[in-house]
């Protein structure tokens, strides 16, 4: 059996969104929810939050009204193709349309979520622009969705929140089963590095609050007596390019034109094998990585290596660097607009970081049971990873199967 098609505008009018200006205060921290995409997923239906809100003045500022409860939110940039439902009224940037009902006896919106649910590929394909891809409001509204009778909708709905709704239980426990071993993996990382192997070994204070006790034979040194910061810009372009991801230092695909590229590299600077280089102007999301390439990075990066004559085990002090991103170590030394992504690690409060220096042969060791150890948390992470995966497509196979008609529902 299939639905008949109907466009969306025969039952809903659209709607923009609009931002007051980000430069009046009194048009901010009001008591009306402002929606972007960033504050939603579709997986969760009702948007009952957001990071931001605004106040009567801004809302008439920025020439918007409030969006009724219960309409549909639709992603229309950055990206294309979220789906939510307004748990109460709000309204939304100029990255989000609304859907409103003007045929309310007619359609079930969140029938309507469902099925715009599974059409994300498609909303997106229909994005167009230069500067950046964005769907519009003629685009959405001329967009087709299956419209059986109202009771049939309501039906399917039924149905629909009872299957997903025990499919969404897998899913929270497989996410924080993954939760679990990423915290374990972590305090794992910390407790190797700061405390070591030896559980039998005399202990100290070391004196700095974030290493609290460490074995009594270690020393404590700060970054500048062990590394220098090296800026060495190659002026040439035959060397691949590098990016700090958090899944650490890759090469660039730059004939992909994927992400931001610079017009030229030639001002680019030299990353060699076993430099590390550092992400210092973000210590919410930035990541630091010891290099197994020759290649060159953004001058704005950070790259540092050991002093000549002061070589230690690059593997320990990477796991230590990246233990001080992920506990935010780092950020507590930063300064800046945290809010703004904004928030840096100077290269003075860097070098005068003090860290522990357990004896080489221990470093190694500490890498050597941490690269054991820590390969099987991230395959065991991995495996839940591919079941998330699969259970989402199971999901989403569920949903429409329902909302085209491929199964039938039964009503009541």
């Amino acid at each position: 059996m299939t639905f008949p098609m109907q466009k969306i505008k025969y039952s809903f009018s659209v709607k923009n969104g609009a931002t007051p200006s980000s430069g009046e205060p009194e048009y901010w921290d009001g008591d009306i929810m402002w929606i972007t995409p960033a504050d939603y997923t579709t997986e969760q239906c009702y948007i009952n939050e957001s990071r931001r809100s605004i106040s009567d003045m801004g809302l008439n500022s920025c020439g918007t009204n409030l969006v009724p409860k219960n309409s549909i939110i639709v992603s229309n940039r950055a990206p294309i193709g979220l789906i939510g439902i307004a748990a109460k009224p709000l309204c939304t940037s100029q990255g989000c349309k609304s859907l409103i009902k003007i045929k309310t006896h007619c359609v079930n919106e969140k029938y309507v979520y469902y099925y715009l649910a599974t059409q994300e590929k498609t909303l997106n394909a229909l994005g167009r622009g230069t500067t950046f891809v964005e769907l519009s409001s003629f685009d959405l509204a001329n967009f087709r969705i299956p419209m059986p009778p109202f009771q049939e909708q309501t039906a399917i709905v039924a149905y629909l929140d009872r299957r997903t709704a025990g499919i969404d239980g897998l899913l929270t426990d497989l996410t924080r089963q993954a939760e679990m071993l990423d915290t374990y993996k972590r305090e794992l990382i910390a407790e190797a590095v700061t405390k070591g192997l030896d559980k039998s070994a005399a202990i100290k204070d070391s004196d700095v609050d974030w290493i609290g006790d460490t074995p009594s034979h270690w020393k404590i040194t700060k970054i500048k007596w062990m590394f220098e910061i090296v800026k060495r810009i190659y002026g040439k372009e035959d060397r691949d390019v590098l990016s700090i991801t958090q899944r650490g230092l890759k090469v660039k695909d730059i004939e992909s034109n994927d992400g931001q590229l610079a017009e030229s590299y030639t001002n680019y600077q030299m990353v060699n094998v076993n430099d590390f280089a550092m992400n210092s102007m973000d210590l919410l999301t930035g990541w630091v990585d010891c290099s197994l390439f020759d290649g060159v990075t953004s001058p704005d990066y950070r790259v540092f290596r050991f002093l000549s004559g002061k070589e230690q085990c690059h593997s320990y002090y990477k796991y230590l660097f990246q233990m001080c991103y992920k506990n935010r170590i780092f950020y507590r030394l930063g300064q800046g607009v945290s809010n703004l992504g904004r928030w840096r690690l100077q290269a003075d409060q860097f070098l005068n970081m003090r860290l522990p220096q357990p004896p080489v042969d221990e470093q190694e060791k500490i890498a050597a049971y941490l690269d054991a150890k820590t390969s099987q948390v991230e395959g065991l992470i991995a495996d839940i990873t591919e079941q998330i995966v699969q259970l989402k497509r199971y999901r989403q196979i569920v949903i429409h199967d329902a909302v085209t008609g491929k199964i039938k529902v039964k009503e009541g």
